[in-house]
């Protein structure tokens, strides 16, 4: 069977933007093909304070997202929360969740947080208030994320991302009889793309 990798990290701006074409196109597709998620690993850990330049680089990104896609913002996050340029604590999070299938609810719970409610996912306390909403428990929780058997199960997730033909995130990777080919994304049309990948399989 042909497998469909989508290619994503938790705190990726545009992967928010094309959450609800994506989710589209996920059902359309439905038993045609597998689906796997990977995360890419965007910024590594850092307990450095974002420079000036990054924030204005993303609020510019998030202005533009919300005016192409119409995709919401809470554009507080700026002034009350102290941005870092660290992805990996919410990646790990989103691994940990996956070991109970619960890694779709952690990604959307992740997203809801840093989006529309100025929260921060480069913070273990943030991720750990999360854990409750979708059903986990706390200290395991806290336990995990700072293990080093996720830690590695992250490095080589970021390792096999980088290996496929992708172009940042989010990307679509189709594996067909043990050859990838990239997928483009269309934003606000799940039909193009659905297209696209019905061709190739």
């Amino acid at each position: 069977m042909a497998k469909l990798i989508y290619v994503y990290d938790p705190m990726c701006s545009w992967c928010w933007g094309y959450r609800e074409t994506w989710l589209k196109l996920k059902a359309a597709l439905g038993d045609k093909l597998a689906i796997e998620y990977k995360v890419g690993g965007l910024a590594p850990d850092s307990d450095e304070p974002m420079p000036k330049e990054m924030q204005q680089f993303l609020q510019q990104t998030w202005q533009r997202i919300e005016q192409q896609l119409g995709t919401p913002f809470n554009h507080e996050f700026w002034q009350t929360a102290q941005p870092r340029r660290s992805t990996y604590p919410a990646c790990r999070a989103v691994l940990v969740a996956r070991q109970y299938n619960k890694e779709h609810e952690m990604l959307y719970a992740i997203q809801k947080a840093y989006y529309l409610n100025a929260q921060n996912p480069s913070d273990i306390s943030t991720l750990a208030s999360l854990t409750e909403q979708i059903g986990l428990e706390k200290n395991a929780f806290i336990h995990e994320i700072e293990s080093e058997k996720i830690n590695s199960l992250l490095m080589a997730e970021i390792n096999q991302a980088r290996s496929l033909p992708i172009q940042g995130f989010p990307s679509l990777v189709l594996e067909n009889k043990g050859l990838y080919a990239a997928i483009p994304i269309n934003y606000q049309d799940w039909q193009s793309t659905y297209q696209q990948i019905l061709s190739h399989i």
